[in-house]
Formats: structure tokens, sequence, C-alpha cells
């Protein structure tokens, strides 16, 4: 059967946007702003362009830095930069503020003599949506601050970035409306919170409990039952009152939020949410998926669980970025995709004999080490005073060199019989940098011996290490140029 591909309008329908309440008016007069939860980018989420009035512009004055506990920022907002900024209210606007969750869109601003402008950020202050507008120079603030003159006409706009950014937000935030009004109404689970983390990244919600795969694959296929009806959204407004509710995700209205309204997303025969954030006008083409597993979250009184989705945009990505994965993968084992899990087990049970066989191939030459250690300490036994003191260097790509110098020590302490001992153990790679790193290992008869040498090699060779009773072990970062001051230690030491 061919596939069909069905595309979302390009164009917001009519009844998008339903003012329910019949005193309810969108401002007109151009010296005010249109409240947020009113604005174009709100009541169209699919408009790219607006013309509009400037209402007020002044310089951005820095916040002050946070006293105490740190809170968490705005996910995916732009850094300021530390140059001129300039908070510009427009009359209306299709950059859409910081809020319900969903983080706040980019823009331009075009004025009258032609230059255009970047918007880095737009947040809600009180009930107006403020522009952070990037102005560069100091020469450049005096030339904005004239063309965005209160009164001035200018163009508010989503550039083909700000734009898709906005998309993968609305994609994202209505999948979230979704996917919470099924898990409340099919598993009783209300959404705690949620995080609409930066592209391409899965977003979230937080359930007061795990699920299990069962109960994933229950919800997804049930939200992609809606999906493929095509189910419609639009919202509801009417004027503010902060005793309406209905199923809401975190806290309810902030406390600054003023001269707003009462704002409803509709999912039809789905679901009603209060929300200030942007929405596509149709669920279809947001497939969801769920990853499926949960992950704990433990606090000091409660256990919830995370749920990560994917969807629009973020889904294709995914999807791209897998198949991409599995491509390589299957080049690199030579063989097709299907066949790539149990390749991948075959790898990696031959890597664990390969690691065995390394571990047993060490341990014997260990032993011939230690063996010929015995061997040189043997020559000098016996004598009134007589200390076998050794340094054994070894150069070690391998992924343990610590545990190697173990062996050799193990190997020989099992050996050796009533001699008088001291040996330091190091191991280099082959190639050195700066970033290398070199295992010391010191042991031997005598505790205060063996930690003596440890302090000599932190204080004149800057070995940074430590132990107890007859073992000392440490390592030095960086080319090791000490074989010589070693072999001197030891001479020194009686």
């Amino acid at each position: 059967m061919a596939t069909v591909a069905v595309l979302s309008p390009s164009t917001t329908p009519p009844d998008y946007f339903r003012i329910v309440s019949p005193t309810l008016k969108v401002p007109s007069e151009k010296s005010t702003s249109i409240p947020v939860g009113l604005l174009a980018a709100q009541r169209d989420p699919l408009l790219r362009e607006i013309e509009t009035t400037v209402v007020a512009c002044n310089i951005s004055q820095p916040s002050p830095a946070p006293v105490g506990k740190k809170t968490k920022k705005a996910v995916s907002a732009p850094t300021l930069p530390n140059e001129p900024i300039l908070e510009v209210i427009l009359h209306d606007t299709v950059i859409f503020p910081e809020g319900g969750g969903q983080p706040t869109d980019t823009g331009l601003i075009k004025t009258s003599d032609g230059r255009i402008w970047s918007v880095l950020q737009a947040k809600r202050h009180g009930g107006h949506a403020v522009h952070y507008v990037k102005t560069g120079s100091e020469a450049d603030v005096q030339s904005a601050l004239t063309v965005f003159a209160a009164g001035s006409i200018v163009t508010a706009s989503l550039g083909k970035e700000d734009f898709d950014r906005r998309y993968d937000h609305m994609s994202m935030h209505t999948s979230q409306h979704l996917l919470s009004a099924l898990l409340e109404t099919r598993l009783n689970l209300p959404t705690l919170s949620w995080s609409l983390t930066s592209f391409p990244s899965p977003c979230y919600v937080e359930v007061p409990r795990g699920m299990t795969v069962e109960e994933i694959v229950l919800i997804q296929t049930e939200a992609n039952r809606l999906v493929f009806e095509g189910r419609r959204v639009h919202t509801e407004v009417e004027e503010l009152d902060r005793d309406k509710n209905g199923r809401s995700v975190g806290k309810a209205l902030p406390s600054d939020y003023t001269g707003g309204v009462n704002r409803v997303v509709v999912i039809d025969g789905v679901d009603r949410n209060p929300c200030c954030g942007t929405h596509l006008p149709s669920i279809h083409n947001l497939q969801l998926f769920l990853l499926p597993h949960t992950d704990s979250m433990s606090r000091s009184n409660t256990t919830s669980a995370r749920l990560y989705f994917l969807s629009g945009p973020r889904l294709i990505d995914y999807l791209s970025s897998t198949h991409n994965f599995l491509a390589n993968t299957s080049s690199i084992l030579s063989c097709g995709a299907p066949l790539v899990p149990e390749r991948v087990s075959q790898v990696v049970e031959e890597r664990k004999k390969a690691d065995k066989r390394v571990t047993d191939l060490e341990l014997e030459l260990a032993k011939h080490i230690s063996t010929a250690l015995i061997s040189e300490a043997a020559v000098g036994s016996g004598n009134d005073g007589y200390i076998f003191k050794k340094h054994v260097h070894r150069t070690d790509d391998g992924g343990n060199p610590l545990g190697f110098l173990s062996a050799i020590s193990f190997a020989f302490s099992d050996q050796i019989a009533n001699t008088p001992y001291l040996l330091i153990l190091t191991s280099t790679p082959s190639a050195q940098t700066t970033t290398s790193t070199t295992v010391v290992m010191v042991v031997g008869s005598d505790d205060n011996l063996v930690k003596s040498t440890g302090e000599a090699l932190k204080s004149q060779m800057a070995v940074k290490g430590g132990g107890k009773g007859l073992k000392w072990s440490g390592k030095y970062n960086g080319v090791w140029k000490f074989g010589n001051a070693v072999d001197t230690l030891l001479k020194s030491i009686e």
C-alpha cells in the first residue's frame, strides 16, 4: 500500500482561538500592550509575522545575582550577551514569552529604517510581553532608542530558525498535554511536573510511580490512535478568575500574572487544560514515542518517576540518528542491521575471553618476574643488615597497570622467605604526554620503611598516593623522568 503523507495546516483555523466570555475583547488601542494570554502568538500559533506598534522601550538593567539557593534557569533560554540590551514592549507580537513550561521564542523586529534587530528572549513581566533586543555597540543604543520610540511602527517576525524552534516547542508541548491526559484518565497517574528540554533531547513527564512496559505501550497505542484520528486543538479564553481550575501541571497561575485572562487548551474529546503556551491546531502528525522505561526519582519522602517522550521534529531526529548509529554499527561489524544484536553479543563474549587470556598471561608473567627477583634477592641473603632493594619499571599500555604491579608484588611476597626487602614498582604508557599517568607501588617487609619511602616519593617526585602497612601506591601525572631518581632514593635507604 502506498504511503500517504498528511501535512499539518500551514495556517491556523479561524476557530482555533475562541473567546467564551461576552465581555472580553482583544485590546485594539495601539498605545497599550495586549496581555499575555491574548497575544497573536497565542491566538494564531502558525503566524510568523505581524505589523505592530511600540508601546515602551528602555535599556535593560542586569538582574542582581540571586542570594542563597540557586534556582533552575528556564530551559533553552538563550544567554543574554554582556552588552547593551533593550527591553521593548509591543502592542502585539508573534514572539512568545517564556511561560507555561514552554521556553521563550527568539525572533526578529524590523524597524522603520529597514534595520532588522534580533530578539534574544521574550519574558512576561506582570501581564506584558517584554522583548530583549540585541543592540550591539553603545552607539547603536541611541539609534535603537530612536527607532523604538513609543508609537513607532515595527514588524515582529519569526525567522526560519526561530519558527523551527517554536514548532519544536509546540510539538512537544501539545504532545505533553495529550500524554498527561491519557496517563491521568487511563492509569490514574497525574503529572507532577514536566520539562521541555533542549532539542533534540527527549522531554519527560514526572509521575507518582514507575510504569511497566505494558502500561507504557498501552498509553502510546492510545495516544497514536487519537493522533491518526487527527483530533483538533483549540483555545478558550475568558476574564481572569483565579478560582477557575482544571487538570493542570505544576504550579497554579503565577502570583505576578496581572491583567491577563484564563486560557484553556482543549484537545477535542480528550483534554481541557489551563495553559498559556503555544499549541498546534491539530495533533495530526504528532506521533508519540515513549521510551520503554521510567527513571525513578527518590526524594526525602516520596518516590516518583520520569517518563521520557518524543514527538514531531525530535522524533524524526531520533529516528534518523538511531538509523545512522545502526547503519554505522552494522558496517563496522560487516553484517546486516537485523544481525547487529547477535554480532555485538559475539564481540562482547570474545572480548571477555580475550580479557581472561590477558589476565592469565599477566599472572604467569608476574610469577616469572617475581621468580627472577627472588633469585636476585637470594644472592645477598643471610648477610647481617642486608635489605634487598630493587626498582622494577614496566612499560604497559594495558587497561590495568596497577593490577599487574599488584600481581608481581603478591607473587614476590608469597615466594620470599625471611629476607628483608623493599621494592618500588613503576609502570608508564609507551607514549607519554603531559596528561599521561604513571603508576607507582611500594612494597616491603617493614611498614615503617614502606611509609618513609612513599613519603619520599611524594616530596621529591610529586607522586600522589598513600598506603597502609606493607603496601603503598600512588600515581604521577605527566611525563615520568624519575627512573634514575628512584634508583638513587633506594640506594639512600638504610
